[in-house]
C-alpha cells in the first residue's frame, strides 16, 4: 500500500481569504516501509504573510520571490501524489488549501479526493484518546516520538515527525528497520536469557478475559478501516474461513 504523510504551510489560516500554500512537504511510504523518496518546495505566494503564520513556521517572504509559483509544480506534486492515500494531520486545512490552488488554475478542474484518498490522523487520534489533547506534538509526547528539531513548524519536517506518529498510532514499528548493531545486540539478549530458563518448569502463560479480546477486535478493525480495508491479517482471516481473499 501506497502512503504519502503530507504537510503544507501557508500565509494564513483561510483559504477563503486568499491566502495561499508557501511549502509542501511529503514523504513517501510503501507498505509501512519508507521508500526514501520525498518531494519538498517552497513556493512564492505571491501575497503577504500574515504576522500570525510567520511566528508559527518563520518563513519570511523575502526568501520566497524566487521560488517557483504553484502552477509551475502542480503537475510534479499530482505525479508523485496520485492513486496514494495522504495521511494528514488536521486533513480539512491541508486539503481546503490544495483544493483552493487547484481552482485558481486554468483548464480542467481539479480536486483532491479525485487524485487519491485521504486519511486524516487528528480524527483517527481524536477516535483513540477522545477529550485528550491530540495536536502533533501531544501525540509525539504521548507515542515517545523525538520532536525536539520542531523550534518552528515546516513542511517537510512535520511530515517526516507525523510518518513516526502515524506508526506508532497503528501499531506499526516506529524504527522501520533493524540496523546489523541491533541484531547484534538482539542476539545478545537472547542468548543471556536462554541461561535464566529452567528445565522442566513450565511457565504460566495468561489468557486474555473476554473484555479484553473486544477491545483487541476493536483495536484491530479500527487499523483495518484507517489503512482501506488493507489489512493484511483480514485477508488471512478470510482464507483460512475458506472466504475468497479481497
Amino acid at each position: 500500500m501506497r502512503q504519502i504523510v503530507f504537510d503544507t504551510e501557508t500565509t494564513g489560516l483561510e483559504h477563503s481569504a486568499g491566502h495561499r500554500i508557501i511549502e509542501i512537504g511529503c514523504v513517501e511510504i510503501v507498505n509501512r516501509r519508507l521508500t526514501g523518496r520525498k518531494f519538498h518546495k517552497y513556493l512564492n505566494p505571491e501575497r503577504e504573510i500574515d504576522a500570525g503564520a510567520l511566528a508559527v513556521h518563520g518563513i519570511e517572504l523575502a526568501k520566497l520571490q524566487s521560488a517557483p509559483k504553484f502552477a509551475d509544480i502542480v503537475d510534479e506534486l499530482i505525479e508523485f501524489i496520485s492513486g496514494a492515500e495522504l495521511i494528514i494531520h488536521n486533513a480539512p486545512f491541508d486539503v481546503g488549501f490544495l483544493d483552493a490552488e487547484f481552482a485558481r488554475l486554468p483548464g480542467e478542474s481539479r480536486c483532491v479526493s479525485g487524485i487519491c484518498r485521504v486519511l486524516d490522523t487528528l480524527a483517527l487520534a481524536r477516535s483513540l484518546h477522545p477529550g485528550q489533547r491530540n495536536s502533533l506534538d501531544a501525540l509525539c509526547k504521548r507515542y515517545s516520538v523525538d520532536n525536539t528539531k520542531r523550534e518552528l513548524h515546516g513542511a517537510l519536517l512535520d511530515a517526516g515527525i507525523l510518518v513516526d506518529v502515524y506508526l506508532a498510532m497503528t501499531g506499526g514499528q516506529s524504527a522501520l528497520a533493524l540496523d546489523s548493531g541491533a541484531r547484534a545486540e538482539a542476539a545478545r539478549v537472547h542468548a543471556s536469557t536462554a541461561s535464566l530458563r529452567v528445565p522442566g518448569v513450565s511457565l504460566a502463560v495468561p489468557v486474555a478475559n473476554e473484555d479484553e479480546i473486544r477491545q483487541h477486535e476493536a483495536m484491530l478493525e479500527l487499523i483495518n478501516k484507517s489503512s482501506g480495508g488493507k489489512a493484511v491479517w483480514r485477508t488471512l482471516e478470510a482464507v483460512s474461513a475458506g472466504a475468497p481473499a479481497n
